[in-house]
């Protein structure tokens, strides 16, 4: 959700506010009335001819510089020359200013630049010198104040600075080339005993041992150390540093530290410790810094409450605790704040309501609190900040109406309150002029977009995407809008009127989405500078207009699936990178698309002919063209993209033939998917190469092979389907047990496997025995870089997960020649969702340690040869919504209690030995009571799984993928689809 800070960008603001303000450490004054001698005189030229740029040179400084050098004349005399400054006696050069003055080369130990022997500053900042800090500086021993910073030194700081005795301020920052040492950093520390700046922001000090800070000069007022590669633990004492009044580490990942919890009492300004590990809670001494007006703890592991005690820091006028985990509601104390400016609390794990009392910081211009867990309105005293700039409250829980303040802040320009759960009308914009960036997505929002949007000139980004906006709104009310670059109005139920006598400009817009919004012919846009359009889920027909490719020339992203579009004659673009027509009508042969394009969808379509042997010479890096009319062979030359493709997914059209070993450089491929096709032959072996695979689904095709052993040597593989193929012989032999530890799902039914299965090929099935109990947000495979889908028999029914979800876990041996006992083993893959080992020749009793899956939702075990009676220990399966035991020789009394009591004859019929209920044959034994308190004892049991499931048999994969995908994309779309499916013998 943007929570990460740009570190860089941070360093840069921070190096430019120095240096842009006259501070004493590098500002100095010249004096026009004293006189400097001729030795120093002639030493300055020297310098300047020796490392001044040629003049028809420009450097990237150029602009924001002064030219100082320009009054360096000879004969003039040098204490007049623009920062020089002479002492009172008008002999001696005691202060030099050459900041930003295009300096060049290597300042070598014997420079006229050290003939100046009473220099007290020297400020070189902002100069191109490309080489090594010179030894040389170590010879100025009246020096006070040093500023090399952002000069493009390199390598490291030589020791002999550390004999600058008078040193008062020292600032290297800016420099990331320069290295510095534990050795040389004591050096520095226990010499320069004057020190109150120190300025090293950049400086690369991962060597640097930290106890080598610990006696830093007590007068220190100033201490800067942002991204220099900091590790290790920060010593306490530098937060006790009687005079210190700033303290900056931003950028330093693997800095540790807490803040003292007593005895912490200093002058301290300006604290930032962004971007470190610094962890913990805030300690309530933290309120004795009386004077702080910046304070940064963002992106750091800083946990628990937000201490009461902020209330205290008056002065405070910046506060940033942002990507942190602090929990619980804001202290009403924060309304104390009267000077704050800046607040940012967003990313953290904050929740409550939003206290009235924060109208009262009526200074705010910036309020950050988005991606947090706060609840109920927004409150109505925030109007009362009359200066407010920036206000995010995105990805909370707000609910209740769009206050009608908010349009009417006049100084308002960004509003962002994206993925709330506001409902109501927008309101009428009347004086918020000054609105650049408006985001309201994924909300509930109804009603019309009112039209005084499109008086909103300066508006340059607009997303009312997903919500439940209504109404015909013309297209060109957004013409006014000649700063607008983001606009997005798609999934409402809006229907944009669109006028084809007119050619719509927009002189700025980048990116344009009007999914879903009932759109029936293409806009006329001219625009230059479009990089993405997306008028996919439409109405639009017919054929895609060549205009599209000539008038936006820049388009990098095209998304038209979704239509009734009937063809596309060519595909020109030569900055085309993503382009999507699936799920549209599209006839005719394959259209190869530009070079450029790295994303290519078509998949849906009624594409026929063969595959062209010119896609090979593409840098794709996803191609789907699945559920088409395609025919031939695939080409060995696709084999040319493995360098570069991800998923190629080929399902659902007639190819033939066999499988070329085309993988032999297969460096990115994660999924492929030939599923439903006419492919014969063998599996290619090449396929080995494929590291990176996660998905691999040959099934319903023609394929006769043996199983595939040498797939175990691919480490990240998750989802293997080979059913309705022809594959024979035994799963057995396994290298290792850890053969397939990744996988989750596994079908390899309607095939002519055989023989028994081993325990150690279950053994090896790791994804299925443990899950991470960190994980608590759910993940789909591929959901970085594609839309996996995948069809599984669930449940006894046919389903295309049109996602796929890592917690969905299913093995499918179905329908083959398998026989003996079904190993005891199984009983460990404690998270599988669903076991169909039905129609094959299985006997043996069915093993009561399956009473240990007890996340189990499907278990099918029917048309075996199982005897003996049917273990009580499948009661404790709370989840199960599906039992087949049908056609089996089972005997004995059914099971009694909780799912047992839900199943119907069906799951039992063809087992003559069985009795009680739902069967009509009653047991001729007295059954013995089923125990409910002993069923929950044995499904908490070993459960380690830290997630919350209530009830029993609600089919939990299922609703809860439905609910999550529904609650993210808030688009109407179904989850599986089901068709009937019988079993059959290959």
């Amino acid at each position: 959700m943007g929570c990460l800070i740009i570190c860089l960008s941070q360093l840069f603001f921070l190096v430019f506010l120095l240096h842009s303000q006259p501070t004493s450490s590098s500002s100095f004054s010249s004096s026009s009335t004293l006189s400097c001698s001729q030795e120093q005189s002639s030493a300055l030229l020297k310098f300047k001819q020796l490392h001044s740029y040629p003049t028809s040179s420009s450097s990237k400084y150029s602009d924001d510089c002064d030219q100082k050098k320009e009054s360096w004349k000879e004969g003039r005399d040098c204490c007049s020359w623009d920062g020089v400054t002479c002492d009172t006696m008008g002999r001696d050069v005691i202060g030099l200013d050459l900041s930003c003055s295009e300096l060049q080369g290597t300042i070598h130990s014997n420079s006229s630049l050290f003939l100046l022997p009473n220099l007290q500053q020297l400020n070189l900042a902002f100069n191109f010198f490309n080489s090594p800090i010179s030894s040389g500086f170590g010879q100025f021993a009246k020096l006070e104040k040093l500023d090399l910073s952002s000069s493009e030194f390199s390598g490291q700081v030589p020791h002999e600075l550390s004999k600058l005795s008078k040193l008062s301020s020292l600032d290297l920052s800016g420099n990331k080339q320069v290295s510095l040492n534990t050795s040389v950093m004591r050096r520095l520390v226990q010499n320069l005993t004057k020190l109150r700046e120190l300025r090293l922001d950049g400086v690369q000090m991962s060597l640097v041992l930290l106890d080598s800070l610990m006696n830093l000069s007590s007068s220190l007022t100033v201490l800067s150390l942002n991204g220099c590669g900091l590790h290790g633990n920060l010593p306490y004492n530098i937060f006790r540093l009687p005079n210190l009044r700033e303290l900056s580490l931003i950028c330093n990942p693997e800095l540790r530290g807490a803040f003292p919890t007593t005895n912490w009492s200093n002058p301290l300004m300006f604290l930032d410790v962004s971007t470190t590990g610094f962890s913990g809670p805030l300690p309530n001494s933290i309120d004795n810094l009386k004077f702080l007006k910046h304070l940064g703890l963002s992106q750091c592991n800083f946990n628990g409450l937000i201490p009461a005690s902020f209330g205290n820091l008056t002065q405070i006028t910046e506060l940033d605790l942002s990507g942190n985990n602090f929990v619980g509601e804001l202290p009403s104390s924060l309304s104390n704040l009267k000077n704050l400016s800046f607040l940012n609390l967003r990313c953290n794990k904050l929740s409550g309501s939003i206290p009235e009392s924060f109208g009262n910081l009526t200074k705010v211009t910036y309020c950050y609190l988005s991606s947090n867990s706060f609840i109920g309105h927004i409150p109505s005293s925030l109007s009362n900040l009359k200066d407010l700039t920036f206000l995010d409250l995105g990805g909370n829980n707000f609910e209740g109406t769009l206050p009608d303040f908010l349009t009417k802040l006049t100084k308002l320009t960004n509003l962002d309150l994206n993925s709330n759960h506001l409902i109501g009308q927008i309101g009428e914009f009347q004086n918020a002029k000054s609105l650049e960036i408006l985001l309201l997505y994924n909300n509930r929002l109804n009603g019309s977009v009112p039209k005084s949007i499109s008086n909103l000139v300066k508006l340059q980004k607009l997303d009312i995407s997903s919500n439940n906006l209504s109404g015909t709104i013309e297209f060109d009310m957004f013409s006014k809008l000649n700063e607008i670059d983001f606009l997005d109005l798609s999934y409402n139920s809006l229907s944009l009127s669109i006028n084809n006598n007119l050619k719509y400009t927009f002189p700025k817009l980048k990116y344009l989405k009007l999914a879903s919004c009932n759109i029936t012919k293409f806009p006329y846009l001219r625009t230059l500078f479009l990089d993405t359009l997306d008028l996919s889920n439409n109405r639009i027909k017919g054929q895609v207009p060549k205009w599209m490719f000539k008038e936006l020339g820049n388009l990098k992203s095209l998304n038209l699936s979704h239509n009734s579009l009937t063809s596309i004659e060519q595909i020109p673009g030569q900055n085309l990178e993503n382009l999507d027509l699936h799920a549209n009508f599209l006839q005719g042969t394959f259209p190869v698309p530009p070079s450029s394009v790295v994303f290519f969808s078509i998949s849906n379509n009624k594409l026929t002919g063969e595959i062209p042997s010119s896609i090979c010479n593409l840098t794709l890096q996803i191609l789907d063209i699945s559920f088409n009319n395609l025919t031939g062979t695939i080409p060995r030359c696709l084999g040319y993209l493995s360098d570069f493709l991800s998923v190629m997914d080929l399902r659902t059209n007639r190819f033939h033939g066999t499988i070329p070993e085309m993988f032999a450089k297969c460096k990115s491929l994660r999924t492929l998917v030939f599923n439903h096709n006419q492919l014969e032959g063998s599996l290619p072996k090449s396929l080995v190469n494929c590291k990176k695979l996660e998905v691999l689904d040959f099934g319903n095709n023609k394929i006769t092979d043996s199983f595939p052993y040498w797939l175990e040597a691919l480490p990240k593989l998750q989802v293997l389907v080979l059913r309705c193929n022809r594959f024979y012989g035994q799963i057995e032999d396994f290298k290792a047990n850890s053969s397939f530890a990744m996988l989750r799902i596994i079908d390899l039914s309607q095939n002519n496997f055989m023989g028994h299965l081993t325990s150690n090929f279950f053994e090896g099935l790791k994804a299925i025995k443990t899950v991470n109990e960190n994980e608590v947000s759910l993940k789909y495979i591929g959901e970085d870089y594609y839309q996996d889908s995948v069809m599984v028999v669930w449940k006894g029914h046919e389903r295309k997960l049109e996602r796929i979800l890592t917690i969905f876990t299913t093995i499918d041996l179905s329908c083959n020649k398998f026989h003996g006992k079904i190993p005891k083993v199984l009983g460990k893959l404690q998270f599988l969702r669903e076991l169909n080992l039905s129609h094959n020749s299985l006997t043996g009793y069915i093993p009561s340690s399956l009473g240990n899956l007890l996340l189990l939702e499907s278990l099918d075990l029917s048309s075996n040869m199982l005897n003996g009676s049917i273990p009580m220990q499948l009661t404790s399966l709370t989840f199960l919504a599906v039992l087949n035991l049908s056609q089996n020789k089972l005997i004995g009394p059914i099971p009694q209690g909780l799912q047992f009591n839900t199943f119907q004859n069906n799951s039992y019929i063809g087992n003559k030995g069985l009795c009680g209920f739902p069967l009509s044959k009653k047991c001729r034994i007295v059954e013995p009571p089923s125990s409910e308190e002993d069923n929950d004892l044995k499904f908490t049991s070993g459960f380690g799984w830290k997630a919350v499931m209530m009830g029993y048999g609600c089919g939990f994969v299922y609703g809860i993928a439905m609910g999550y995908l529904v609650s993210k994309s808030r688009k109407p779309q179904w989850l599986v689809s089901l068709v009937g499916i019988s079993c059959f013998q290959v």
